[in-house]
């Protein structure tokens, strides 16, 4: 049984390699090199792998903004359940970049116990985290966001009025919503 190895499923050498791969970025997960710490959460996302939730959510309470955004962003694309109220969390970060990171994972996610505080979100001071979350809440498509996405069809930023547009697309209306 040349290039097999029986604790990994499937046994061949790729699998053996992305097990190694898995557990290096696992490991630069923790390190003391925060550009390590991000480049580990990006590239633990592009592989999806379920092992790397735990360590990724411990990643959105680090102390630099890079990490945290993309332990975010990876967790939105490893799509899991699990982080979901972490993510809810992060909404609230000092970091208008980790907030619309945790705003895009939490709509690629569609889990809906993101709605309410993606609906809060949808005040907030950075008109990216508004689109984020408008988009958000489009993709997950709960009616509950009809009202707050129609108020801002009114935002100043254009592109804010414009993902609440496709939003509400998304989501549909029972009446007719004023172009923007």
């Amino acid at each position: 049984m040349a290039g097999k190895d029986s604790s990994v499923p499937g046994g061949g050498a790729a699998d053996l390699d992305r097990e190694k791969k898995l557990h290096r970025y696992l490991s630069m997960l923790e390190s003391g090199n925060s550009n390590e710490r991000w480049r580990a959460a990006d590239v633990l996302g592009e592989m999806g792998d379920r092992r790397a939730v735990q360590p990724l959510i411990r990643a959105l309470d680090d102390e630099y903004v890079d990490v945290r955004w993309k332990a975010a962003k990876a967790l939105g694309i490893i799509d899991e359940r699990e982080p979901v109220l972490p993510l809810i969390r992060s909404l609230e970060d000092d970091n208008s970049w980790v907030r619309t990171g945790a705003a895009w994972a939490l709509g690629n996610i569609g889990d809906p116990r993101a709605v309410e505080p993606l609906i809060r979100v949808l005040d907030d001071a950075k008109p990216r985290v508004r689109r984020m979350a408008a988009r958000a809440l489009g993709r997950i498509g709960n009616p509950r966001a009809r009202e707050s996405l129609v108020r801002l069809l009114g935002d100043a930023d254009r592109d804010v009025r414009l993902a609440a547009r496709e939003a509400l697309d998304e989501i549909g209306t029972e009446r007719e919503i004023p172009s923007v």
